[in-house]
């Protein structure tokens, strides 16, 4: 039981970790959160990676942003510690 409950806080911290350093997932975020998040993206580059997961499924890796009309390597690079694929 005292495992449990330590693993349960360790997944907690993770989470609250996460959200305090503004991760944003982008294949589950919606585009007034992805736009939040990242830099150099407002709602229109949002759009666009909401609009291009619906139509080619999750992103598998962060290099597949670039796929996305607007979003450059740059734009990557400068967001990497702010996204997520998971």
């Amino acid at each position: 039981m005292k495992l449990i409950k330590i693993i349960s806080a360790v997944f907690a911290l993770m989470f609250a970790f996460q959200v305090w350093a503004g991760l944003v997932n982008i294949n589950t975020a919606d585009a007034s959160a992805i736009a939040q998040a990242m830099t150099g993206v407002g709602p229109k580059k949002a759009e666009a990676i909401v609009a291009y997961r619906k139509a080619n499924g999750a992103f598998k890796n962060l290099e597949d942003l670039a796929k996305v009309k607007g979003i450059s390597s740059h734009t990557i690079d400068n967001n990497k510690d702010r996204i997520t694929l998971k």
